[in-house]
């Protein structure tokens, strides 16, 4: 009996993209299976999708860092004291650790899916196909930078721009000329606490930033989806700004908060990409679920409201950088009001089937070099 639910739950993988471990409150996903169930005349490459956590623990490069490292773990470190922010993310990683550690478990047990796992990059991709798609990569791994001894050389820099602020007795404005901040990079929370866009610096690679208030003063009420019902969700890598969300963020957008939900990052072997107590560079990220609703949702849609369960864990491969696996259909579920529901997703850097996607770039995944023309298109 038991092997027959094991085939059922892979048999179901293989179609879905889907993983339930029996008795937990964890699932695997694999975002290519779920991407190409909306796709027809192409599919989502594997292997471009794929493009870290595949590499053999054998390739190490360098191994003079290595080397250094052990002789700096000799000399006596800095004591390290948290700020209240992250005593506070600290507090709440301790209380989710064990929540995470028997995810972990469940994944490890399945021996059945790790044999998939191992291949995932590879899976229904032709040796020619995933030799000639393998991306280079363009983009730092701060986790690698992180572990290694120069890692508290690293900085940051802020670039602030010329700005006018105006005066109390409404004369002249005080031009403000630009400026730069400096911070370090590892062991440090870098945010933009000011009212003005900052772009960072970092390794001659820029990237542009927003302000806090930015967020607070999305009109998310003013959005067609509010007159029905919507799901939000936020990601919070270290715990350290849920205060904020929760606080600051969900009230101004009329959002109320149900329940706390996290993304455990593996490689390929199933093992973690990095320490679990590791502060600055956890393999997980937390997602804060809320609820709002409008006029057109009736007493009798309410009374049908399923509640999200808490502390569930979704466990995958880390894609590229800054690319979330798309959990988007597990909430449906979740979600009252009328069938099929409508969805946005706010920064969204794809698109997926069913949803709306606004931001920046949300065809900056959709490059035709991350796709494969199937057979009989």
């Amino acid at each position: 009996m038991a092997e027959s639910k094991t085939s059922d739950r892979l048999s179901t993988f293989l179609k879905s993209g889907v993983y339930r471990f029996e008795g937990s409150n964890a699932v695997f996903v694999d975002p290519v299976r779920v991407l190409n169930r909306s796709y027809t005349r192409f599919r989502v490459s594997p292997s471009a999708y794929y493009s870290r956590f595949f590499e053999s623990k054998n390739t190490t490069k360098e191994p003079t860092i290595s080397t250094c490292s052990r002789k700096r773990k000799r000399k006596q470190k800095k004591a390290y004291t948290l700020n209240e922010r992250e005593r506070v993310a600290d507090q709440r990683h301790q209380e989710v650790r064990p929540l995470l550690l028997k995810a972990h478990e469940a994944l490890l047990a399945a021996t059945d899916l790790l044999k998939f796992v191992r291949n995932l990059r590879s899976d229904g991709c032709s040796p020619e196909e995933c030799g000639d798609l393998l991306l280079p990569s363009l983009e730092q791994s701060f986790v690698e930078l992180g572990s290694v001894w120069q890692a508290p050389l690293y900085e940051i820099t802020l670039n602030f721009p010329q700005y006018s602020e105006p005066t109390d007795d409404g004369g002249s404005p005080i031009v403000q000329s630009p400026e730069q901040k400096v911070i370090p990079m590892f062991n440090n929370l870098v945010i933009n606490e000011t009212s003005r866009d900052v772009e960072t610096e970092f390794l001659n690679s820029k990237y542009p930033t927003l302000p806090n208030h930015y967020f607070l003063s999305l009109p998310i009420k003013a959005t067609d989806s509010y007159r029905g019902s919507s799901a939000s969700l936020m990601g919070d890598k270290q715990g350290e700004v849920a205060g904020l969300l929760r606080e600051e963020l969900f009230p101004s957008w009329g959002v109320k908060y149900m329940a706390s939900l996290y993304w455990l990052k593996v490689n390929a072997d199933g093992l973690l990409t990095s320490e679990l107590d590791l502060f600055h560079h956890r393999p997980y990220e937390c997602l804060l679920v809320g609820y709002c609703h409008g006029g057109a949702v009736d007493s009798e849609c309410l009374s049908r409201f399923k509640p999200i369960l808490d502390n569930q864990v979704f466990i995958s491969v880390p894609g590229d950088y800054s690319r979330k696996p798309p959990i988007g259909e597990l909430l449906l579920e979740y979600v009252p009001g009328v069938k099929p529901a409508r969805c946005i997703e706010l920064f969204a850097r794809e698109m997926i089937a069913g949803w709306t996607s606004w931001g920046n770039e949300p065809l900056h995944f959709q490059e035709s070099r991350y796709f494969l023309r199937t057979t009989d298109a």
